[in-house]
């Protein structure tokens, strides 16, 4: 499967995480997906491959900011 499919394919995916060690695996899968998409972007310029990464990486920061958490208030 190609690069932009696999991109693709994760960015319509539904996430329904039961545990923590499949949110860090959905990150970092996130960000081989966000690099190989890079590398394409590098060679080719396409304006497409950026909107694809800028998607990516927002599915990407809202899975790590479930990870970190909420943070403790002072009460």
């Amino acid at each position: 499967m190609g690069t932009i499919e696999k991109a693709i394919e994760f960015e319509n995916r539904k996430f329904s995480f039961k545990t923590t060690s499949d949110r860090i695996l959905a990150a970092r899968e996130a960000k081989d997906i966000i690099l190989e998409v890079n590398e394409l972007y590098k060679e080719k310029k396409d304006s497409k491959l950026m909107d694809l990464m800028k998607r990516l990486t927002a599915i990407k920061q809202k899975i790590e900011k479930r990870l970190k958490g909420r943070p403790l208030t002072a009460s």
